[in-house]
Parts: structure tokens; C-alpha cells; sequence
């Protein structure tokens, strides 16, 4: 090689470090944060603000939670004789059927059913069970099912008629409907 082969060699390996040296490589921010305090600060509180946002949905879910235990227990103690109260009721209905049917006012074996249904309903009393018994009041839908419709001038229309079986509340809820004929107004 000649010497200005060699010249221009070294004058262009000079000029491409040069060029090199002159790009502009983007600036990245400092490790030490004092880059923008300003936006590490502002990322901080929203994260703090989500994060009391998340606790005070979670302290609101607990408080439901522990309502609806507080609120399922109280329904249990309340409701829980349900099922069996509705499996008594026809000893019920018939005691006071064959409490209908006596014939004789010294008879011992009626004198023990009498005896035996004076208990049964002392209990129900205690254990919140109300008989509904609306016979003379207006016919209402939520406690008496109509069983059939009857014309008669002497009674309001829409009124209890007679009553062909008892309904029980327990704790003022329904557990079994009165069965009720109901007037109706007279035809004419």
C-alpha cells in the first residue's frame, strides 16, 4: 500500500469516530430520581389512593358479610321451627275436629283430648305461632285462600264467610293460608 492509500485510511477511520461522537442518543432519566420528583410523587399518591380505595370497598364488603351472617342467623333462630310447625298442624286440626264432635260434656276421653289441645296451643303461643282465624273479616289475599264464593245479604261483600281450616303465622310470617269461603255480592 502507498502512503496516501494509508492517508486516507486513517483520515476516514478519524471522520467515521467523529460522526459517531456527534449522535444525539436520547436522554434517560437518572436513577437516583431526581430526574421529576414532581411525577414520581404525583404516581405515588394515586397508587395510595387506589389502595385506600381498595380498603375501604373491602371494609364495606366485611360489614355486608357480617349483616347477612347476623341477619341469616336471626331467620334461622326465628324461622327454624317452619317445617315442623307445618307438620303439626294437622294433629292440630284434628283435635280441634274431634274437639267439634263431643257429644257429652263428662266424657274422661274428651276431657284428655281437651287437655292435650289446651298444651298444643299453649306452645304455639310461646313459640310465636298465631292461628288465623278470620272469620267476619274482609277477605284478604295474603293471609286466607278462597275456596269458594257464597251469596249473602247479611255480609259486607268480599267478607269471610266461613272458615273450612285455620291458618298459622310464625313470627308474622304465613306458614299455612286460612281456607275461607267468602261472599259475594247477590245476583239481581
Amino acid at each position: 500500500m502507498s502512503g496516501s492509500e494509508e492517508e486516507t485510511k486513517q483520515e476516514l477511520s478519524v471522520e467515521e469516530e467523529n460522526e459517531t461522537e456527534h449522535i444525539e442518543e436520547p436522554e434517560e432519566p437518572e436513577a437516583s430520581g431526581e430526574a421529576d420528583p414532581a411525577e414520581e410523587i404525583e404516581r405515588l399518591l394515586a397508587e395510595v389512593e387506589s389502595l385506600k380505595d381498595k380498603a375501604l370497598r373491602a371494609e364495606a364488603e366485611m360489614q355486608n358479610i357480617r349483616r347477612r351472617a347476623e341477619r341469616d342467623v336471626e331467620n334461622a333462630h326465628k324461622f327454624g321451627l317452619e317445617r315442623l310447625v307445618q307438620h303439626i298442624l294437622p294433629v292440630v286440626d284434628s283435635l280441634e275436629k274431634a274437639l267439634e264432635a263431643k257429644t257429652s260434656e263428662h266424657d274422661p276421653v274428651i276431657e284428655g283430648v281437651e287437655l292435650t289441645f289446651k298444651l298444643l296451643q299453649d306452645l304455639l303461643n310461646k313459640e310465636s305461632i298465631e292461628v288465623v282465624d278470620p272469620l267476619g273479616e274482609p277477605f284478604d289475599p295474603n293471609l286466607h285462600e278462597a275456596m269458594s264464593m257464597v251469596e249473602n245479604p247479611d255480609m259486607e261483600p268480599n267478607s269471610v264467610f266461613a272458615v273450612v281450616q285455620k291458618g298459622y303465622t310464625l313470627n308474622e310470617r304465613l306458614v299455612r293460608p286460612a281456607m275461607v269461603m267468602v261472599t259475594k255480592m247477590p245476583d239481581g
